[in-house]
């Protein structure tokens, strides 16, 4: 066996001891009561950069699990976990954290404990939800990354945007059998996910929304074959980017990187750039008001013309709200005031003729709509979103911050799901 040092661009690298015996600042002096001493020996690492740093792992499953534990290890300060499902199963077999009693309990919820486990130094906050639904624009821009674990397109897509506006770089991975990749996603000047959508993914897109309602059943059905090997190494690549994006070194933005696991093939490919791709938005910093989703629309409305906004004035709802469903032939009505994603088909069947009823979509709601009475959550709008309210001449886009202290205290519910911490 050789003992030789390694060395790295033709520079030996020292060991442990001779580093210890130098006149080496005091984070590169070996402590074994410092649980991150070896990671300091890293000539650029700094713990307190990763202490101060907040991440949001989008998915709790095969992905997601390797991705938190690795967060873990690092020891960063602050993570948001979203996930809508719960422990099943087929899970054990490629997530590292659940164990067969996890059964039934959230995905997030039981990430979040089994990597807090792994290291108490980390705050992790688990999210049961959907990122589409119940994740404020807010929480986007708090984090220094987003961390991708998903499963389908509509999600990555919406992140991408979510990530876009508000400027917050995002790393995104795909795992199938024992394949996967890793894409790396810096705003405003790199390519995005968009970028790279293939007429083939548009019409995918287009066939999930071909129908009045979005089918969740249908979105959810698909059972992609994946080995826990694979995800050990896409997560791995994941948290590894993310680590370099939050040290402020670089990155390949804009890429993606293809690893084949049948001929053992590892390459990397720039993805395209479009200038004129939808998902390029970016929004201007928003103004703080006091105001929660539990408020009611009329209330924003009116903090907005207290900011010079005039008016009449209109609410931008980004999720399509549907609310109501009727049946034009035997008057069935029902309220349903949910997101679009959030309504399936079964719901728009009239059960009195058994025929499919018309469901009301909105996607802006005016001053003087009878909705402008309700909670900003029954239109939609999540817990402390990014919200923009349209005037004669302007726009004006506004955080809800009263809803801050509700996210740092540790989620329990959302307008649309539960949440368990």
């Amino acid at each position: 066996m050789d003992d030789s040092p390694l060395t790295f661009l033709d520079e030996e690298l020292p060991d442990a001891e001779s580093v210890a015996d130098t006149d080496a600042p005091p984070s590169l002096i070996i402590d074994d009561a410092d649980r991150y001493s070896r990671l300091r020996l890293i000539p650029w690492w700094r713990q307190e950069r990763l202490a101060a740093a907040r991440v949001l792992v989008v998915g709790a499953g095969a992905l997601g699990n390797e991705v938190l534990k690795n967060l873990a290890l690092l020891g960063v300060g602050t993570v948001y976990v979203i996930d809508l499902d719960d422990v099943e199963p087929s899970n054990l077999s490629r997530s590292v954290l659940f164990r067969t009693e996890d059964g039934g309990r959230g995905k997030a919820e039981v990430g979040a404990q089994r990597a807090t486990e792994i290291n108490p130094d980390v705050r992790i906050i688990p999210l049961k939800g959907d990122v589409i639904t119940d994740v404020g624009l807010g929480l986007f821009a708090d984090v220094d990354v987003v961390i991708g674990c998903l499963d389908n397109r509509e999600a990555r897509l919406w992140v991408n945007r979510q990530c876009w506006k508000v400027g917050t770089p995002w790393v995104d991975s795909g795992i199938q059998e024992i394949q996967g990749v890793v894409k790396v996603f810096v705003p405003p000047d790199s390519a995005c996910y968009e970028c790279a959508m293939t007429e083939r993914d548009y019409q995918l897109l287009n066939l999930r929304y071909s129908c009045p309602l979005l089918r969740r059943d249908q979105i959810m059905e698909g059972k992609v074959p994946t080995a826990p090997t694979i995800a050990s190494m896409m997560g791995a690549l994941e948290v590894q980017e993310a680590l370099k994006i939050i040290h402020g070194l670089p990155v390949a933005a804009g890429s993606a990187m293809v690893f084949n696991g049948v001929t053992n093939q590892f390459y990397t490919t720039r993805l395209p750039f479009r200038p004129d791709c939808l998902s390029h938005e970016t929004y201007p910093k928003p103004i703080e008001l006091p105001l929660g989703a539990l408020r009611p629309v009329a209330d924003l409305f009116a903090a907005a013309r207290q900011t010079g906004l005039a008016g009449p004035l209109t609410l931008a709802l980004e999720r399509e709200l549907v609310v109501s469903i009727d049946c034009p032939r035997c008057g069935w009505h029902s309220e349903i005031h949910r997101p679009r994603t959030r309504v399936s088909q079964a719901e728009s069947i009239c059960p009195t003729c058994n025929e499919p009823a018309q469901p009301e979509i909105v996607s802006a709601l005016a001053e003087d709509s009878p909705l402008a009475t309700r909670a900003l959550a029954d239109v939609g709008i999540p817990h402390y979103d990014i919200v923009r309210v349209d005037g004669v001449d302007e726009s004006a886009f506004f955080l809800l911050a009263g809803d801050r202290g509700w996210l740092e205290a540790g989620p329990q519910e959302t307008p649309n799901h539960p949440m368990r911490a």
